[in-house]
C-alpha cells in the first residue's frame, strides 16, 4: 500500500454563526456534515442522517468527487474523528468529541497540545507500514475562517475561500477581529507563537492534521483548499521542512479571486496541485454550478483526483463517474 488516504472529521462552532457556512442545509445542520460525509464515501447515503450534505441551494457534498476517485481508484480511507459533534456510525479512529468554540468568545482549542500529542503518535505508527504517502483531507463547517484566523496571527495577509460563490469575507474579517480583540493582538503577532495562534483561534480538525504531519516523517498531501495554507503555515512556523509536502486542490479554489491561494502558498513556500475537473458538460445542475463557484472543495476532493490520476485515470474519469454517482443518489431519494 502505497498512499493512504485519511479522512479527518471535525467541527467548530464558528459553523454556526448565520451565513458563514453553506456546508450544511442550515447552520445547524452543519454539525452532521463531517460524519455524513465520511459516512457516504464508505456507503450509498450517509446513516447519522436520512440526507446527503448539501449547501442551502442543494447542491451535494464534495464527498461525492472523494467517493468517485475511490471508486475508480480503490485506494484505502481512514476516517479520523479530530473534534467533532457526533461520530461517524463506521470504523474510526477516534482523537477527541470535543469541538472547537467560538473563538470571539473563548480560546478555540482549549486542549490543543492533548490533540497534537495524540496525532503525532498516530503519525508516527503509520511510519511503521509500507505506506510512502499520506493525502489528508478533511470536513470542517466553518474551517475556512478559523484557518484564516490562524494564517492572520501568523502574519499572512490571506483570503480563505467559500464553498458559497458569495464568500462572506466581510462576516469572516469581523468575526476574526472580534476575536483578535479579545486576546489583545493584531495581524502577525503570534508569528513566533505558532501553537498559542492555533489554540486561540484554530479547530481541531487543523491541530489534528498539524499533529498527524508532524509524526509521519515520509510525503504528505494536504487535500484540501485554502484550509490547507494554515495547516502548512503552522508547519513552516515550527520548523518542518515543507519539501515532502503539498497542497493538492481542484482548479475552483485556484481560480477563486476573493481567495488568495496561489499567493498565499507562494508566502509560505509550499508547492500545489490543482484538479482539472471540468463539470459544465455533465447532465445535472447540482454539478453544472460547480463551475459557477459552488462548494468548489472539501473531503479531500482535491488529493482524491491527485490519487486516481496516479492511478492511470483522468479527470474526465472523475467527472464521468460523478455524474454516475448523482445519477444513484437521484434514484434512490
Amino acid at each position: 500500500m502505497e498512499s493512504l488516504f485519511l479522512l479527518v472529521l471535525g467541527n467548530t462552532e464558528i459553523s454556526l454563526i448565520p451565513g458563514i457556512s453553506v456546508a450544511g442545509a442550515t447552520p445547524e445542520l452543519t454539525k452532521f456534515t463531517p460524519p455524513a460525509d465520511a459516512e457516504y464515501l464508505f456507503y450509498e447515503k450517509p446513516r447519522i442522517i436520512n440526507a446527503i450534505p448539501v449547501t442551502p441551494e442543494g447542491h451535494p457534498t464534495p464527498a461525492i468527487i472523494t467517493k468517485a476517485s475511490r471508486e475508480l481508484a480503490k485506494f484505502p480511507i481512514l476516517v479520523v474523528r479530530g473534534g467533532s459533534y457526533l461520530a461517524p456510525l463506521l470504523p474510526h479512529v477516534h482523537i477527541s468529541d470535543i469541538v472547537g468554540r467560538d473563538f470571539r468568545k473563548e480560546k478555540a482549542i482549549p486542549k490543543v497540545e492533548e490533540i497534537i500529542e495524540r496525532t503525532k503518535l498516530l503519525g508516527e505508527e503509520l511510519n511503521r507500514t509500507n505506506i510512502k504517502e499520506l493525502v489528508i483531507g478533511e470536513s470542517t463547517p466553518g474551517g475556512t475562517t478559523t484557518a484564516q484566523a490562524v494564517l492572520w496571527a501568523l502574519g499572512y495577509d490571506a483570503k480563505t475561500s467559500s464553498a458559497s460563490p458569495r464568500n462572506p469575507q466581510e462576516l469572516k474579517e469581523k468575526v476574526i477581529k472580534e476575536g483578535f480583540e479579545r486576546v489583545g493582538i493584531k495581524n502577525g503577532d503570534l508569528k513566533n507563537e505558532p501553537i498559542k495562534a492555533l489554540a486561540e483561534f484554530g479547530d481541531p480538525t487543523l491541530a489534528t492534521i498539524l499533529g498527524i504531519s508532524m509524526g509521519f516523517k515520509r510525503d504528505v498531501v494536504l487535500a484540501g483548499g485554502t484550509q490547507m495554507l494554515a495547516v502548512a503555515a503552522l508547519l513552516k512556523a515550527l520548523g518542518e521542512d515543507l519539501s515532502r509536502f503539498m497542497i493538492a486542490t481542484t482548479k475552483w479554489v485556484v481560480n477563486d479571486e476573493s481567495a488568495t491561494f496561489l499567493k498565499t502558498a507562494r508566502e509560505i513556500g509550499i508547492i500545489t496541485y490543482s484538479a482539472d475537473l471540468d463539470f459544465s458538460g455533465l447532465k445535472y445542475r447540482g454539478l453544472q454550478d460547480y463551475e459557477k463557484g459552488y462548494v468548489k472543495e472539501g473531503v479531500g476532493a482535491g488529493g482524491s483526483v491527485w490519487l486516481a490520476v496516479k492511478a492511470g485515470f483522468s479527470p474526465e474519469d472523475v467527472a464521468r463517474k460523478v455524474e454516475e454517482l448523482y445519477e444513484r443518489l437521484i434514484s434512490r431519494t
